[in-house]
């Protein structure tokens, strides 16, 4: 079962973030912005080492019409590479996903998915969870990749509507 309470199954619309963009949009505006940005990083990590450096850059690569948020439809072409002017590895969702790492080891254990679905506001057991890890391509073990997590966002974005 995923987070929003859905059932697991193999159907996904791949290209669907926009669970993933809500989770950025603290203030639920429909539109990201550079507090909600620092709320997502205090929130997660507590803070990061120059956070609003960080914040500055992504904002600069992803609010394409300059006008200080990022809408859903910049924030896709962010994820997805789309955007030709987009340098190399500089999709938001990298970010997230480094954030979400908290040992650094490349992938989500358990423990790091958990304390971030519980921060997020997602009631998730530990059974939600290892089943989200084992659908992501990970064991229990050895936990989840980049990869991975994008396939588990396509999967419960594919039932949020």
């Amino acid at each position: 079962m995923c987070p929003s309470g859905r059932i697991l199954t193999t159907q996904a619309a791949a290209s669907d973030f926009r669970p993933a963009f809500e989770v950025l949009d603290a203030d639920r505006d429909g539109k990201i912005s550079r507090d909600d940005l620092r709320a997502f990083y205090a929130g997660v990590h507590g803070g990061v080492s120059g956070g609003d450096e960080l914040i500055g850059a992504m904002m600069t690569v992803a609010d394409t019409n300059k006008d200080g948020f990022v809408e859903y439809e910049e924030f896709e072409r962010v994820v997805t590479g789309d955007a030709e002017t987009l340098p190399v590895g500089s999709g938001a969702m990298e970010d997230v996903f480094r954030v979400m790492d908290k040992d650094g080891d490349g992938k989500l254990s358990h423990r790091d998915l958990k304390a971030y679905m519980s921060w997020a506001g997602f009631p998730a057991t530990d059974e939600d969870i290892n089943a989200m890890i084992l659908f992501g391509g990970g064991d229990k073990n050895g936990g989840v990749t980049f990869d991975g997590l994008l396939r588990i966002l396509a999967l419960d974005s594919a039932y949020a509507n």
